[in-house]
C-alpha cells in the first residue's frame, strides 16, 4: 500500500490493535485514508488517530504537586546510584556480586538449554554435576586494573538541575520516569579528572552564554549534550559539543563556533588536556540516517589510544571499550580461550575500529572483520596501517550479509591443519538470528568466542548456537566449553562475559545434536 511508515508496534497475542507511527502529520492522515474501511482476510479494518500517552513529566508533577518537594540531598544520592549504584561497596564485595551475577546468567543459560533441547538433557545434567550446577566451566573473574577514573568516553546531559541553575553532568533519571534535572558529576568514582575539569569549564561557560540550554519540554534552547573522549594513553581529549540549532541564522551560528572554540581551546581547557573540539548538530533523523551531522572545529581530528602495545585511532564516533586497561585484559581472555596458531584464520563479526582483531593478528595467520559503521572500517584500516600489520583485511557491511563472502576469502583448509575461528562482539541486543545461521553453517569453523557485554540479553544466541541440528541450522551444534568474566565497569553492575563454543570436526555430519556431543 506504499505507506510511509516509521514504526509498527503489534501488541499482545490476541489483540485487536497495532500502532503505526509515521514522521509527518500528512503521512499519518494519508494511511488513514487507506486504510480506513480497507477489507482484509474478510475483515474490514478500522484505522484511526491514538491518544496520546499520559506526559510522564506532568505527571510526575501532578504528584509532586500533593507531597513536599525533595531535599537536594536525595538528588545527590539519586545521581550516584544511576551511575555507580555498586560504588558504596568495597572493590572486593563488587567482585563477588558480579561473580554471582554471571554464575545466575548461566544458569539461566542452562535452565534454557534443558527446556528447549531436550536432546541436551543428559549433557547439561553432566555439566552441571562437573561445574557446581553450571552449563560449563565458569572461571574467577579479572578485576579491572583500576577502578576509579577509569572511563575513557562520558555522554554528559546539559540542562538545569532543581533549583534552576544551568549544569553540564547527569539526568538524574529518564524522561519517561518523569525526570529533566540534571545534576552535577564532580563526586563520581569513575570520571577521570580531565573530564570534571572539561565538565566544570564548559558549565561555567553555559552559564554565562547568551544561548539557553535546550529543553526536552519545550523543545527550545540550544545546548544539549557534550561528549568527553580521552586517552588513558596520551592524555588527549576530544569535546563534541551537541547543539540544536532551531533557526539560528548562519552569523548566530558562526558567533556560537567562535564562542565555543575560545572556552575549549581555552589555557584552561588545555591544561585539561584538550586537543579536539567537534560542533554535532541533533536533529530528527530521516530514514537510513544514523549518526547526526558533525563538524571540526578545533586542533586534532582523532586522538590515539594503546592497547595490548598497539595504537589505536578513535574518531568521534568510533566504538571502543571505555575502560582502556581492562579492555587489555578482556582481549588477553579471548587470545587465550580462542588459542589461535600460525594456521588459524580469525572471522571478527561486529569488529568496530579492529580493536580485537588486530591484537589477534600476531597469533594467526590472517583476520577478517566486518562491521556495519562503514567510519569504524576506515579506522580499522588506518589502524591496521598504523601498527605495520599487513594480515588483516575489513569491510563495511552488514555481518548478516557478509559472513559468507568473508568465509570464502578465508579459504581455509581443514586437510592442510588450517582452522577458523569466529571473534563476536555483537551490541547488546546479540547478533541477529542471519549470522547465527551462517556462523553454524560455516565448514570449517568449529570454534567460536563469544564477547558479550550484556550476558542477560545474549543468551537466545547461545541456544541458537547449540540447537540440533535443522532445515536452517545445518551445520553441526556448538558446545559452551568455558565462560570467563572481565569486569570493565568498577562500581556499576555491568559485566563482559567471554565464552567459548566448540563443535567436532565434520567429517561425518550427523543431524542429531545428542551424537555430536557423544563425540565431544
Amino acid at each position: 500500500m506504499k505507506l510511509s511508515t516509521n514504526k509498527i508496534k503489534i501488541m499482545k497475542p490476541g489483540s485487536p490493535f497495532i500502532f503505526i507511527c509515521f514522521r509527518n502529520q500528512e503521512d499519518r492522515e494519508a494511511a488513514i485514508k487507506a486504510l480506513d474501511g480497507y477489507k482484509w482476510k474478510g475483515k474490514e479494518l478500522s484505522a484511526f488517530e491514538a491518544k496520546p500517552a499520559p506526559d510522564p513529566l506532568v505527571r510526575r508533577r501532578k504528584e509532586a504537586s500533593t507531597t513536599e518537594g525533595e531535599p537536594i540531598n536525595i538528588k545527590r544520592r539519586t545521581v550516584e546510584a544511576s551511575s555507580t549504584s555498586l560504588a558504596y561497596l568495597p572493590y572486593d564485595q563488587q567482585l563477588k556480586q558480579k561473580q554471582s551475577e554471571m554464575e545466575n546468567v548461566l544458569q539461566k543459560f542452562g535452565k534454557e538449554l534443558w527446556s528447549s533441547i531436550p536432546t541436551l538433557r543428559s549433557y547439561v545434567e553432566k555439566q552441571r554435576q562437573e561445574h557446581g550446577g553450571l552449563p560449563c566451566a565458569l572461571e574467577p573473574i579479572r578485576p579491572s586494573p583500576i577502578q576509579d577514573g577509569y572511563r575513557n568516553k562520558c555522554e554528559f546531559s546539559i540542562g538545569k538541575d532543581a533549583q534552576g541553575v544551568k549544569r553540564v553532568g547527569f539526568r538524574v533519571g529518564s524522561y519517561s520516569n518523569g525526570f529533566l534535572e540534571v545534576e552535577t558529576i564532580a563526586h563520581l568514582k569513575h570520571i577521570p579528572n580531565c573530564m570534571k575539569q572539561t565538565v566544570a569549564l564548559f558549565e561555567e561557560f553555559v552559564q554565562r552564554s547568551p544561548f539557553e540550554v535546550y529543553s526536552a519540554e519545550t523543545y527550545q534552547g540550544y545546548y544539549r549534550q557534550m561528549t568527553v573522549r580521552m586517552s588513558h594513553a596520551t592524555g588527549q581529549v576530544m569535546v563534541i559539543v551537541g547543539v540544536h540549532l532551531q533557526s539560528l541564522s548562519e552569523d548566530e551560528q558562526k558567533t556560537m563556533k567562535a564562542a565555543i572554540i575560545e572556552c575549549l581551546a581555552s589555557a584552561a581547557g588545555k591544561r585539561a588536556g584538550i586537543c579536539s573540539i567537534y560542533f554535532e548538530v541533533i536533529q530528527k533523523r530521516q530514514q537510513g540516517q544514523y549518526t547526526n551531522p558533525m563538524e571540526h572545529l578545533y586542533g586534532d581530528t582523532h586522538i590515539e589510544d594503546k592497547i595490548l602495545g598497539l595504537t589505536f585511532r578513535i574518531s568521534p564516533g568510533a566504538f571502543f571499550q571505555i575502560n582502556t586497561l581492562a579492555a587489555e585484559l578482556l582481549y588477553q581472555c579471548a587470545i587465550d580461550v580462542a588459542a589461535p596458531d600460525k594456521n588459524s584464520s580469525i572471522l571478527d563479526i561486529c569488529c568496530g575500529t579492529g580493536t580485537i582483531g588486530l591484537c589477534f593478528a600476531r597469533h594467526c595467520k590472517q583476520v577478517f572483520g566486518v562491521d556495519i559503521v562503514e567510519q569504524a572500517i576506515k579506522d580499522a584500516e588506518y589502524n591496521a596501517q598504523r601498527n605495520s600489520v599487513e594480515n588483516c583485511k575489513f569491510f563495511a557491511g552488514n555481518s548478516d550479509d557478509l559472513i559468507v563472502s568473508l568465509l570464502r576469502q578465508a579459504n581455509v583448509i581443514p586437510e592442510q591443519q588450517e582452522s577458523l575461528i569466529a571473534i563476536v562482539d555483537p551490541p547488546r541486543a546479540g547478533l541477529h538470528i542471519r549470522s547465527i545461521t551462517q556462523l553454524r553453517n560455516a565448514r570449517g569453523l568449529n570454534k567460536l568466542v563469544y564477547v558479550s557485554c550484556s550476558p542477560q540479553s545474549a543468551v537466545k544466541n547461545w541456544i541458537d548456537l547449540m540447537r540440533p541440528c535443522s532445515k536452517q541450522l545445518r551445520g553441526e551444534p556448538f558446545i559452551a566449553r568455558k565462560a570467563i568474566a572481565v569486569d570493565l565497569f568498577p562500581h556499576t553492575p555491568h559485566t563482559e562475559l567471554v565464552i567459548l563454543f566448540e563443535r567436532e570436526a565434520e567429517t561425518n555430519p550427523t543431524p542429531i545434536a545428542e551424537q555430536a556431543i557423544a563425540n565431544v
